[in-house]
């Protein structure tokens, strides 16, 4: 489980996250959601050790974050930024291999060289392993960032926005392999989206956030819905019923 205890980040005397307490469950997918600005994406590197709240804390799997040695919370915690630019030229393979690296310290062993596989395997990047990351399409790339954070073999995996720049298409295969892997492997996945309709289709949990605070948190059906939407969003919202299920409409105002 991950709780977060009266965490506030202060940015500015007028600017700040906070305070933020909410116990998220263990296993499957917790979605983040909410306007720009609302706070997801720093909530999200707080919990991943990326920033330091000014108050509160935060425990991942029973260890206080901030005070567990950096090599250990790594073999519990793995996060995805936003920003990934990597300035050599890696093939799909070596980047993978990043993941291991708490485990290995750079000298691969066996179990890493499986780890790896078997992440490249997962996401189906096994016949571009071998290619340049800047050979790939924008969607194969990014799986191969997400197949880096899976290698790392941690229980919880902390994405933001894993979804940007990624079209339609590769937007639902990304969440679909991300569902799988909450399912099949048994990971606890927390990813920050925009879009409420992916996270009305393949979350388990949902926590709505706006300015700095949560305002909203629970299953998907007690979040998917007008009156709530429109009080995350501040603008109209209706839930409508399509072929594949519920999907949210924002009404220009």
């Amino acid at each position: 489980m991950i709780r977060v205890s009266n965490v506030v980040k202060r940015y500015s005397a007028e600017t700040e996250i906070g305070p933020v307490s909410i116990d998220l469950p263990r296993g499957g997918v917790v979605a983040l959601v909410g306007p720009n600005g609302a706070g997801k994406s720093t909530l999200l590197t707080m919990i991943g050790r990326l920033q330091r709240p000014d108050d509160g804390t935060i425990e991942v799997g029973g260890r206080d974050v901030h005070a567990t040695p950096s090599k250990e919370i790594a073999k519990v915690i793995s996060i995805l930024r936003q920003e990934n630019h990597f300035v050599t030229r890696l093939t799909v393979r070596q980047l993978v291999s990043f993941g291991r690296f708490p485990y290995s310290g750079g000298r691969l062993t066996q179990e890493d060289e499986d780890q790896i596989s078997r992440a490249v395997d997962f996401l189906n990047l096994t016949a571009l392993e071998n290619r340049f990351l800047d050979e790939l399409s924008g969607g194969q790339r990014q799986r191969a960032y997400v197949a880096m954070v899976l290698a790392q073999d941690t229980e919880y995996l902390l994405l933001d926005e894993p979804l940007n720049n990624l079209d339609a298409q590769h937007s639902v295969q990304m969440m679909r392999m991300l569902r799988e892997a909450a399912d099949e492997l048994g990971r606890t996945i927390v990813i920050v989206l925009h879009d409420i309709n992916f996270a009305a289709s393949y979350a388990d949990y949902i926590v709505a956030m706006a300015d700095g605070k949560i305002v909203r948190h629970g299953a998907p059906d007690t979040i998917i819905k007008d009156e709530v939407l429109s009080e995350v969003f501040c603008t109209p919202v209706r839930v409508l019923e399509g072929p594949e299920g519920p999907y949210v409409a924002y009404h220009r105002v």
